[in-house]
């Protein structure tokens, strides 16, 4: 064991057994985790870089199993300490921080439960003692109003909050190891931006080590003193992180740093890891079409939606009579155009009003006040009747597909619905084919219409939410953070594919994103919202190049830089 090393894993292979029979999901790696340091592990879903961690806690249970290797910590294996032994190193010498803060902390308990139960087991406070430290560790933390949001229950906090009240439990005992599984995926860039200093500045005050797991480089670029590159339980690449950022030199590590977009170019489109690397997996050269230098921004002259001074308010009652107390004026006051084949990306923070908006041009959501005239109707007030045929030229690709996909039906089944709601084909076999068309055209095989939503990868069941928005030849689609959860490499992918269709099919889209790098790369204009208003609006280029408001230029520094550190000694 070296003693710069707090860490080493040495020759670890972890297997799953499954009805279609063993699954290697890690095979065999070896790396090191110095003191102090930070490490950083990248790579896609599936790569095994959070089953490394998982084994590491030694928290891989049935039907997964480390197979062969040792997990060295100051010397001691791991893997064969007795499970009182691991319980007194997790979460006080080695702790976690999991990707998504609500599903681990607990909805039943109190912040200051959470926290206090941590430090009573592993440093033997008193319930008092362990409140002021739980109180000290918020603050810390950056909770504001510690003194009394202390006793909230997880629901009443922000995602950001979440996660900063995941971080307090993690550092709670001062560990010397701390792993943090894709702390930032889901934030927006303030938040991410706020999290990523928040460690650096605990790691600088405690000299704690971090493994820090993540599929975005841009974000290990900012962090990291050393980084691991992993691809189908494999470690294809490793070294400091300016050697690995300045000059890769396997395909797949090449071609996840290409994969992102990027502020200072604007490509017509993004590459993606096949243009990297072969079936076989060697490198290959780039077409010249990944490297177009240019996105010409064409103009049509027809106005294909229009919001007028759009408002959007949610009542708050209250009182033995339950009457309106207050209101949260979500969209207050939102007016801007866009035109036919064109797309608008719709940019803010979590709360800036954004999805509330797009909900309410779909009227999913009804409007407090205001117009929306799409192709030259006013549909504000349509009743269910009228607005029915509308509903087939608007369409709406969200978030999570796994939550907008209905798990009980066969894609197939997924795909015809909306056909069947709106008369499209003669019947079932010509829907059915129509079906299988759609899915060849966002690139997957119509054998797939037999299977299930949960049989899919993230990136897979987003294309079949690409793919029902368009069975029924819209004309208007908004786009709510359609790529925010996606590996880059899919989310490239998937940006190409709405693009190719934009093309093919003149569509319109509203694009929303918390990700301004992603807006930049698929917008003509961009529009800026703030608290529930829109604060700037211009092109995508001029938005970049000269942003006017304070919000947008926070926003705009908030962004990670992609330069990676230098490794001091």
């Amino acid at each position: 064991m070296s003693n710069t090393n707090i860490i080493e894993v040495r020759n670890l292979a972890v297997e799953f057994k499954t009805e279609d029979g063993i699954v290697q999901a890690v095979k065999g790696i070896s790396f090191n985790i110095p003191k102090g340091k930070t490490v950083g592990l990248v790579g896609e879903s599936g790569s095994g870089k959070s089953i490394t961690s998982l084994a590491i806690m030694r928290l891989i249970g049935n039907p997964g199993r480390v197979s062969s290797g040792e997990i060295l910590f100051e010397g001691q294996d791991l893997l064969k300490v007795s499970e009182k032994k691991m319980r007194e190193i997790r979460g006080a010498r080695i702790s976690m921080i999991f990707q998504e803060p609500m599903t681990s902390l607990n909805p039943v308990l109190t912040v200051a439960d959470q926290i206090t139960e941590t430090l009573m087991l592993h440093q033997n406070l008193n319930k008092q003692q362990a409140l002021d430290k739980a109180l000290d560790l918020l603050k810390q933390v950056g909770i504001p109003h510690a003194e009394e949001r202390l006793y909230f229950y997880p629901h009443k906090f922000s995602g950001g909050q979440r996660q900063r009240i995941m971080i307090a439990m993690a550092i709670a005992c001062n560990p010397d190891v701390l792993i943090c599984d894709e702390p930032t995926t889901a934030l927006d860039v303030t938040i991410q931006k706020q999290i990523l200093d928040l460690l650096a500045d605990i790691q600088k005050r405690t000299h704690m080590s971090l493994l820090f797991i993540t599929h975005d480089l841009g974000v290990v670029a900012d962090i990291a003193d050393e980084v691991i590159v992993m691809n189908k339980g494999e470690i294809v690449e490793r070294g400091v992180s300016k050697e690995i950022f300045d000059n890769p030199k396997h395909p797949y590590t090449k071609g996840l740093l290409a994969c992102r977009p990027s502020l200072d170019e604007n490509p017509v489109r993004l590459p993606v890891l096949s243009d990297f690397m072969s079936a076989a997996g060697e490198e290959i050269t780039p077409g010249a079409r990944v490297y177009t230098p240019a996105k010409e921004i064409i103009r049509e002259d027809k106005v294909i939606l229009e919001v007028n001074d759009l408002k959007t308010h949610f009542p708050h009652t209250g009182g033995l009579l339950g009457r309106v107390q207050s209101y949260t004026k979500a969209v207050d006051g939102v007016s801007f155009k866009v035109k036919k084949g064109q797309t608008l990306g719709l940019v803010g923070e979590s709360g800036c009003g954004k999805t509330t908006l797009g909900r309410t041009l779909m009227r999913l959501i009804e409007p407090t006040d205001g117009q929306i005239i799409f192709d030259g109707q006013d549909i504000t007030k349509l009743d269910y009747g009228h607005m029915h045929p509308i509903r087939k030229k608007m369409q709406i690709i969200f978030q999570d597909p796994y939550a907008s996909l209905n798990p009980r039906m066969t894609i197939g089944t997924i795909l015809m619905e909306p056909m069947q709601i709106h008369n499209i084909g003669e019947n079932n076999n010509e829907r059915r084919e129509i079906a299988a068309e759609m899915l060849k055209k966002v690139g997957m095989s119509p054998a797939m219409m037999n299977r299930y939503p949960h049989e899919f990868s993230g990136g897979q069941r987003q294309r079949i939410s690409i793919a029902r928005a368009l069975m029924v030849r819209p004309e208007f689609i908004v786009c709510d953070e359609s790529v925010s959860a996606l590996d880059v490499s899919i989310q490239a992918q998937i940006l190409n594919l709405l693009l190719d269709l934009q093309d093919e099919m003149n569509l319109t889209y509203i694009f929303i994103s918390h990700d301004l790098s992603v807006v930049k790369f698929i917008s003509d204009e961009v529009a800026v919202m703030f608290g529930g208003k829109i604060v700037e609006h211009n092109t995508a280029q001029a938005i970049y190049d000269a942003p006017q408001h304070d919000y947008t230029k926070k926003l705009l520094s908030a962004i990670p830089k992609g330069i990676p550190k230098e490794l001091t000694v």
